[in-house]
């Protein structure tokens, strides 16, 4: 009993002491050095692994202490790192630490010691540090061999966008190495005699089979490294689970880039379930199926893991399964009882289990439009489509979602089918334009083609029915294949009804009706302006009378081809504006638009004329001016012929520019402009008026010379500057120069003109041709029967009764000087003749008759006749005797004309003529009468004779009743 009462004491005394003992151990600082380090050399990771122990530690003592760790290079003064290690050591405990070196460890010797300090809150202040265990030498040198030249490190990982060194060591100090990196040189530093390093920063990818480095001491060694850049891994992506089953889940992601290469494979994915603890290896790098357990387990934590030899990355995901179902695709989609509108589609799901209810939706797709519909369904899906378009391709898609808990669509099932076609549902929109042709109205007839959801089907072909309403049983029935859209319709004068239907395989539309009336093309309403845009052109008009049941807008898209094919647009009653837009309307393009009212018995009346410019632009050219009405101080311009119609905009006038010498200041209503003329002043003129195309320039300067031009403007801009035309005003006297030479020069060719036209007249009158005696008429009166060759007149068939003297020689002046002073005083009136001197002496006195050849005396051919003279029985004193044989005086003259002729000089012999009449027995030349009856008026010519004028006798005196004779100078004629 008493041993028991003793040990209980004795172990609380140990237990006392113990305590004791540990208070002063802690109360006293203790000299912690780390002990027993090792250091290893790991040289794929470029690693150094540092082992230590605490042996001052008790086996039961737990320190919290902190260790500090030096590192250094070549030399154990050169400390390249510094770190500390902070953990919880108990007694006899193996400590480690790794530190990664970025200098390939092969390239330099290392030295590495640590000491510790302890950092409990157990032990009081003050903390200090231990000292240092001593330096542990790592040399990987001592493993390289005998080679030469060296490259560190050897294929080494490392992921896009790192930093790497390279290192060479070489066994000769004296060394040329040169270094490559893919073929281009790299300069690096040198770290001691043997030893030299290059860093690369940011290597990036570029091939799967890695990059090429290479160092070479030309003549000695070269050695080289592959560099294998892997792609950088990255977190999956998207990553989700779900069941078509509730039997198996199938987890799918997106694994980002691969980062297989020849020194590592493909990243790695696992696949982990935090509820159950299960985990897989995946098979694929995008998908992996996770088998549903059987206890009925809703929640899900999955944990993806991926990684490769560098890192480790990883995404998670939670969620109850029933909330991740997605359906299987549908079957077995068919359609039934399809009608023009009408269609019935069915199709079958597979169960998701426990009796679920699937929502599928329908989608329906044609022309453009999409009908969507969705629909409960357990096992059988129907549904009927109504409003379908006849003559329509549909495309039908079912696909079906969980109802409970929506999560995901299934992949969706189609299906084709036609609808068939209808008859055409709506009447066509129908114009007209009228034209007269040959004086009988022809329509040309348009309407638009029905739209595809109003044709029902494909329009075969159009109906048209002309009706005239004065002759109501005179119907014309015309058909036009389709795809026609117009059609000419020649008709006579008076109203007709147009009926117009299109026709399909089915059926037609409803009829469109139209009425052509005489006088409704032919009203004279107002034209006004409207203003485009952009958007086509805003329009509006007054609104008409109830009886009108709409209107229309007409226009045409390209105005400048002619004929065009007219554009019209359908508006309603109670509308009285609209905006007329088309794709083809062009800035600078004047377009005109009609407006229309319809009435109720559908004939069409014009109300109100358009036009405008969806853009104004600035004209493209400018008019042809012409000058007219120039004077020294004004001249008029006029562009009469320019037409602002067909320009780019509405002309609003003109714009006059005139250019004048330097120095002039500009003409009244001109402004001086800044246009650069050179040593002219250039003013400009306004003119508002776009209809007035005259101006009058006044106020010039005589003998100055102007320039001019003349350009129109719209509300874009003025037309082009263009080439200046010149003018020169004339000095202030000119114009009456003109004025008096003009008339003149206009009669003068006036009378030169007329001269011409009456030539032969002139010359008739004037100066006559010369009777050639050959051809004389009297030749065939006076042939003798004797003679019948005879072709000129004998000296016997004739008697000459005298000579008129038209000429005269300059020889025989002097014969007759006496003579012609006594006749230029007398004053006569009456021709002159010349008696010639008897050859026989044995020819008695005669008669001797007078003719006067008046188409040579043109004054004596007054007088009418030569009239009868009496003949004396003598000759007057100093004359000889009448002449007794006509031969033989032809013989004398002959014979002294001939000598005459010797005598005168050339070009001064002038020849007169003998006019004679017959004798008055021409047939009995030998027996002439004594006493001759006296003659009467003058007859008939029988010869003309031309004798010189030197044998003509001296007149007779003035007691004579004969006319005393005349001698004419040259060139002179008796009048």
């Amino acid at each position: 009993m008493a041993l028991y009462t003793v040990f209980p004491t004795v172990f609380l005394l140990a237990l006392l002491s113990l305590s004791t003992y540990q208070s002063k151990v802690l109360s006293k600082p203790l000299p912690l050095t780390p002990e027993s380090l090792k250091v290893s050399i790991n040289s794929a990771h470029q690693c150094l692994h540092l082992q230590w122990m605490v042996h001052s530690l008790a086996y039961h003592q737990e320190l919290k202490m902190v260790f500090q760790i030096q590192i250094s290079r070549f030399t154990t003064s050169n400390v390249i790192w510094t770190e500390s290690y902070s953990t919880t050591v108990k007694g006899n405990q193996v400590l480690r630490w790794s530190w990664e070196s970025e200098l390939p460890l092969e390239c330099a010797t290392h030295f590495v010691r640590v000491r510790s300090m302890v950092d409990d809150a157990r032990i009081p202040e003050p903390k200090f540090w231990s000292n240092w265990s001593r330096w542990e030498e790592a040399d990987a040198q001592n493993s390289l061999g005998q080679d030469l030249l060296f490259l560190f490190p050897k294929d080494k990982l490392v992921e896009e966008g790192s930093n790497v060194t390279i290192c060479y060591t070489s066994r000769n100090p004296q060394h040329n190495i040169s270094c490559y990196l893919e073929g281009a040189q790299i300069h690096g530093k040198q770290l001691d005699p043997r030893v030299s390093t290059f860093e690369l920063k940011n290597v990036s990818f570029i091939r799967r089979t890695g990059t090429n480095i290479f160092c070479e001491d030309p003549g000695v060694a070269m050695k080289g490294t592959v560099l294998f850049v892997s792609k950088i891994l990255e977190e999956p992506k998207d990553f989700s689970c779900e069941t078509q089953d509730f039997k198996n889940l199938n987890c799918t992601w997106d694994p980002g880039s691969d980062t297989a290469l020849p020194k590592q494979p493909s990243q790695s994915y696992t696949l982990f379930e935090s509820f159950s603890g299960k985990k897989i290896l995946c098979e694929h790098r995008n998908f992996c199926n996770w088998q549903v357990a059987q206890d009925s387990q809703e929640m899900y934590n999955f944990t993806l893991v991926a990684e490769n030899y560098l890192r480790k990355r990883s995404v998670n995901i939670l969620f109850n399964l029933t909330h991740r179902v997605h359906p299987m695709i549908p079957y077995n989609l068919f359609f039934k009882n399809i009608s023009a509108t009408n269609a019935t589609v069915t199709w079958k799901v597979h169960s998701a289990g426990n009796d679920s209810t699937l929502l599928c939706q329908l989608e329906l797709f044609g022309e453009g439009k999409v009908i969507q519909q969705n629909v409960s369904v357990k096992v059988n899906g129907e549904y009927l489509f109504n409003e379908l378009e006849p003559d329509t391709k549909y495309v039908a898609q079912v696909r079906c979602a969980y109802a409970d808990h929506f999560w995901k669509w299934s992949e969706p099932i189609s299906q084709k089918f036609n609808t068939p076609e209808a008859a055409p549902s709506e009447a066509l929109d129908v114009w007209r334009n009228v034209r007269l042709v040959s004086g009988h109205p022809t329509v040309n007839l348009f309407w638009k083609p029905l739209s595809k959801s109003h044709a029902n089907g494909k329009i075969l072909f159009y109906k048209v029915i002309v009706e005239n309403l004065d002759n109501p049983s005179g119907l014309e029935d015309l058909s036009i294949p389709a795809p026609a859209n117009s059609t000419e319709l020649p008709l006579d004068r008076g109203s007709y009804q147009i009926h117009v239907t299109a026709h399909n395989s089915v059926g037609a539309s409803p009829a469109s009706v139209i009425v052509i009336s005489g006088d409704s093309e032919n009203r004279e309403v107002e034209e006004g302006r409207v203003n485009g845009t952009e958007d086509g052109f805003s329009m509006s008009w007054k609104p008409q009378a109830r009886d009108t049941v709409g209107y229309i807008v007409e226009w045409c898209d390209r105005p400048q081809d002619l004929p065009c094919d007219p554009q019209w647009k359908n508006v309603g009653p109670n509308t009285t504006s609209t905006v007329i837009s088309s794709d083809t309307f062009r800035p600078g393009v004047r377009y005109n638009f009609r407006i229309y009212g319809i009435s109720t018995d559908w004939t069409a009346h014009l109300l109100e004329r358009k036009t405008g410019y969806v853009e104004e632009l600035a004209p493209s050219d400018n008019p042809r001016v012409v000058t007219s009405n120039l004077t020294s101080h004004s001249f008029t311009l006029s562009w009469k012929d320019y037409s602002t119609e067909p320009q780019p905009g509405f002309i609003q006038g003109y714009y006059l520019y005139l250019k004048s010498k330097a120095g002039e200041q500009c003409l009244p209503g001109f402004k001086k402009t800044g246009l650069l003329t050179g040593d002219s002043v250039c003013c400009k003129h306004r003119i508002d008026d776009p209809e007035q195309k005259t101006f009058v320039v006044e106020n010039l300067q005589p003998e100055s010379i102007y320039e001019f031009l003349v350009t129109p403007y719209t509300s874009a801009g003025e037309g082009p500057l263009g080439a200046f035309t010149k003018v020169t005003t004339p000095d202030e006297y000119s114009h009456i120069l003109i004025r008096i030479l003009l008339p003149m020069i206009f009669c003068v060719l006036l009378i030169m003109i007329v001269c011409y036209l009456k030539s032969q007249w002139l010359k008739e009158k004037c100066y006559p041709d010369i009777p050639d005696p050959y051809k004389s008429s009297v030749l065939s009166v006076i042939k003798s029967k004797e003679n019948p060759h005879l072709t000129i007149m004998n000296v016997n068939d004739c008697v000459p009764d005298a000579i008129e003297v038209l000429n005269k020689p300059e020889g025989s002046k002097k014969q007759f000087v006496d003579a012609r002073k006594s006749l230029t005083e007398a004053e006569f009136t009456k021709p002159t003749y010349l008696y010639l001197l008897p050859t026989e002496k044995n020819y008695g006195s005669g008669p001797c008759i007078c003719f006067e050849n008046f188409t040579y005396n043109q004054a004596a051919s007054g007088s009418g006749s030569c009239g009868p003279f009496p003949v004396t029985p003598q000759v007057p004193p100093g004359q000889p005797g009448p002449l007794t044989s006509p031969g033989n005086l032809l013989k004398a003259l002959e014979k002294n004309y001939m000598s005459s002729l010797g005598e005168i000089p050339a070009g001064e012999a002038s020849l007169n003529y003998v006019s004679q009449l017959a004798s008055p027995m021409s047939g009995d030349k030998d027996n002439l009468p004594t006493n001759p009856p006296e003659p009467a008026l003058c007859s008939e010519y029988k010869m003309q004779m031309a004798i010189p004028l030197g044998l003509a006798s001296p007149p007779p005196s003035e007691k004579s009743r004969l006319s005393s004779p005349t001698f004419l100078d040259q060139g002179e004629h008796h009048r």
